[in-house]
């Protein structure tokens, strides 16, 4: 008896000691920050450089891209995904500011330089900040500001729509929440119990009215595209849904790819 005793114990030491792992770990699992300042290049326009201050005094900073010409009544406030910074999001600046939209870049906590570490409660105070910044600008309309948020970013996105209305809001790969995605990809760890950022945006959808576009690869091989389309069929507001048939989350073309930039100026056209 003591033999199957002891090995018993052993297992659910092993196994304990896996989970202490996981929970403490569990942010490098989530966030892959690029913390080197990015560096901008030449898109065709100018790129001005803008810092903003988060309620728990954190100074911020991020890129503004302007439109030339009469003032803009669209622009676009970008939250990104889990991994890199705004110098990757500049194809998809540009790509919109080819349609005369104005667009702003910013990185959160522990990204593109940011001081900071970043979670759940921590980007979303970012992404507050991100938008008042925005309306406070003399050439921003702020009854046209549009969320546009990837991956990661589209629960940032959901959760600020929820208390700070956009004009419209745009979900690129979209999923329902943390704990479903971290269940597909870990399904033996008991991702539910474990998990502090749950990013649950399929619990907050519900409370949003303004129209909505989702847009998701058929092949996404990150957030599986039945995710995706929860989170539409759970929407109540007006809404379109774009599915890139040969897209995996990392293609472009779910970056800048035509097709989906066609996509956001047709649905954007009753605000330009």
């Amino acid at each position: 008896m003591k033999r199957p005793m002891i090995v018993a114990a052993g297992l659910i030491a092993i196994v304990a000691s896996v989970l202490a792992l996981v929970w403490t770990m569990q942010r490098r699992l989530m966030y892959f920050p690029t913390a080197a300042e990015p560096r901008s290049s030449d898109i065709g326009t100018s790129i001005e450089p803008v810092t903003f201050e988060t309620a728990d005094g954190l100074r911020l900073s991020g890129w503004f891209v302007g439109a030339s010409g009469p003032a803009p009544r669209v622009t676009i406030l970008v939250f990104n995904g889990n991994a890199g910074n705004r110098e990757h999001r500049l194809p998809l600046a540009a790509a919109f500011h080819r349609f005369g939209l104005q667009v702003l870049l910013v990185d959160y906590r522990g990204y593109g330089g940011n001081p900071g570490t970043p979670t759940e409660d921590g980007l979303a105070a970012d992404s507050r900040a991100a938008r008042t910044y925005l309306a406070g600008r003399t050439d921003v309309d702020a009854s046209r500001i549009v969320y546009f948020g990837e991956s990661l970013g589209t629960a940032v996105a959901v959760r600020l729509a929820v208390d700070l209305p956009p004009a419209a809001l745009i979900l690129r790969s979209p999923f329902t929440s943390m704990s479903d995605v971290g269940q597909h990809h870990y399904p033996i760890l008991p991702v539910r119990l474990l998990l502090r950022d749950r990013f649950a945006a399929i619990d907050q959808i519900r409370r949003i009215r303004v129209p909505l576009l989702v847009i998701a690869g058929a092949r996404d091989r990150i957030v599986p595209i039945e995710h995706s389309r929860r989170l539409y069929e759970a929407a109540v507001g007006p809404k379109t849904l774009l599915v890139l048939p040969d897209a995996d989350h990392n293609d472009h073309e779910l970056l800048a790819g035509d097709e989906m930039i066609r996509a956001v100026v047709r649905f954007l056209q009753p605000l330009m």
